[in-house]
C-alpha cells in the first residue's frame, strides 16, 4: 500500500511531533523534511565550504542518501543557522525533491513533515495537514525546549528567532510556507500533544476509508 500523509506548519507548532505520532500508530515511515537541509548544512560545515553554499549545496543535496540522516549533530546550533541559509536556494530545494517523493510513495505508507509538503513536494498526497499555534505559545514551547537543553536566550530572544524564522519560511520566493488549499487545519495552541495527535489520527483514518 503507498499511502502519504503530508504534515505542514511553522517553527514549533508540533508538527514533528504529531507526524511522529501518526507513523507509530499506523505503522508508516516517517521523515522530517529538515533534516534533510541540515544534513547539507553539516557536510558544508565539515568541508569548510559554507561562503560556498549557492554551488556546493545544491552539489552535495543531489547526492544525499538515506543514510546521512544518522549523521551526527544535524542538531546542533551552527547546522541549523546554516541549514537556514540554504533552505532558500531554489537550487537546494529542487535537488532534495527527488529523495522526499521517492520516500513519499514508499510501500506501507509515509508521513513527511515539513513546510512546502502539501503544496510543492506532495501535492497529491491523500492527507494533508496544516499544523499552527499562536506565536507567543510556539516561542514559549521552543524556549522550554531550548532551555531543557542548556542554552542562555531569554524568551524574548527567542521570540525574535520565531518570528525571524516565520518571515524566512513565509516570505522566500521559491516553496514558501503557506497551507495548501485541500489542507486540514490543526491549530494546537490549546491542546495537548495527546490531543492534537489524537486528531491528527482521526483525519488519517478518515482518509484511509476514502482510499479503500
Amino acid at each position: 500500500m503507498r499511502f502519504t500523509v503530508a504534515i505542514d506548519g511553522p517553527a514549533a507548532a508540533g508538527k514533528g511531533t504529531i507526524a511522529r505520532a501518526v507513523a507509530e500508530r499506523f505503522d508508516f515511515h516517517h521523515l522530517d523534511t529538515g533534516l534533510l537541509y541540515r544534513v547539507v548544512a553539516r557536510k558544508l560545515l565539515d568541508l569548510g565550504r559554507l561562503d560556498d553554499a549557492e554551488s556546493e549545496a545544491p552539489v552535495l543535496a543531489a547526492g544525499l542518501s538515506e543514510a546521512d540522516l544518522a549523521l551526527n549533530g544535524l542538531r546542533d546550533d551552527p547546522v541549523s543557522e546554516a541549514a537556514a541559509r540554504i533552505a532558500v536556494l531554489p537550487e537546494v530545494r529542487n535537488a532534495l525533491i527527488g529523495f522526499q517523493r521517492w520516500f513519499a510513495g514508499r510501500e506501507g505508507g509515509a508521513v513527511l513533515d515539513g513546510r512546502d509538503i502539501g503544496t510543492v513536494v506532495c501535492p497529491d498526497a491523500e492527507v494533508k495537514l496544516f499544523v499552527t499555534a499562536a506565536e507567543d505559545i510556539r516561542a514559549r514551547r521552543r524556549y522550554r525546549e531550548m532551555h531543557g537543553r542548556g542554552e542562555t536566550l531569554t524568551p524574548d530572544e527567542v521570540l525574535q528567532t520565531i518570528r525571524v524564522r516565520d518571515a524566512l519560511d513565509t516570505g522566500r520566493g521559491v516553496a514558501p510556507l503557506r497551507q495548501a488549499v485541500d489542507a486540514v487545519l490543526l491549530d494546537t495552541s490549546e491542546l495537548t500533544i495527546e490531543s492534537a495527535a489524537a486528531r491528527a489520527v482521526a483525519v488519517v483514518e478518515k482518509g484511509l476509508g476514502r482510499g479503500r
